[in-house]
């Protein structure tokens, strides 16, 4: 990163993600669209006071406890995805001992892209990494190149874990039989009404505490992490959220700042 961001700036890691996806963009991994929805959700985690809440991390553990149980999860990577959590995804393939397919996947889709995605993300190391030359098939009734996926990956996985994602595709997976949960931090998105689990959380933390809560939960037997999942509610998980926006908004109002 040529831009050196003083550590003292309050807004740190917020800029550190803007640089990451702008040079991200100047190397052809994010679109100029992505740029706009990586904004759009920066808005939220500000609001949200850019911390992880408890009913976020209440979500990322049952998206661990789900990865545990899984006979075949996969983690679906976009180009900001890429950008702002490579390192963070590494760790959580490793994790989960190269078990989890990570697949590329993207809106605004060449496969020029695709490759481009891959090749950042091998850099990094991360396990589990398909190959984009893998045989296709389409998400059924999903029309936009998000359809198009792997055999081998998204198509055969009982448990999705998508990022900065897609509301038809988080809808069509759903209807397709997957469990799919999806880091957003806007709860009023497609996406998060969408979604089995919906993590209302920021890409990097979310994922290093997903990781976090597989290493805790490692030893868990299986009839403890099916206990975990079923005593989950997701709206319950969406209404707090809203209700933590209504607070932070309430507060600022009587104050006049955050």
């Amino acid at each position: 990163m040529e831009f050196e961001i003083p550590r003292s700036h309050p807004r740190y890691w917020s800029l550190v993600a803007r640089e990451r996806l702008v040079e991200a963009f100047e190397k052809g991994l994010v679109v100029p669209q992505g740029l706009i929805a990586h904004g759009r959700g920066e808005c939220f985690d500000y609001i949200l006071g850019e911390e992880t809440r408890d009913f976020a991390l209440e979500a990322e553990r049952v998206s661990a406890a789900y990865l545990l149980l899984s006979s075949r999860p996969v983690i679906s990577v976009n180009g900001n995805y890429a950008a702002l959590a490579a390192e963070e995804i590494a760790e959580l393939s490793e994790a989960l001992g190269g078990r989890a397919i990570v697949e590329v996947n993207i809106f605004y889709r060449t496969e020029e892209r695709v490759r481009r995605i891959y090749e950042f993300l091998r850099g990094f190391r991360v396990r589990g990494l398909l190959d984009p030359g893998c045989q296709k098939t389409r998400v059924p009734g999903l029309e936009s190149p998000r359809g198009i996926v792997c055999r081998d990956g998204i198509a055969s996985a009982d448990f999705v874990l998508v990022a900065i994602e897609d509301g038809d595709r988080t809808e069509a997976l759903v209807a397709w039989g997957k469990k799919v949960s999806a880091i957003d931090l806007n709860p009023f998105s497609r996406t998060a009404q969408k979604a089995s689990v919906s993590i209302i959380d920021e890409a990097v933390r979310a994922t290093r505490s997903i990781t976090r809560f597989l290493d805790s939960m490692s030893s868990m037997s299986r009839e403890e992490l099916r206990s975990v999942v079923e005593a989950y509610d997701n709206s319950r998980i969406l209404a707090r959220a809203f209700k933590a926006i209504l607070e932070r908004l309430s507060e600022a109002a009587l104050a006049g700042r955050l």
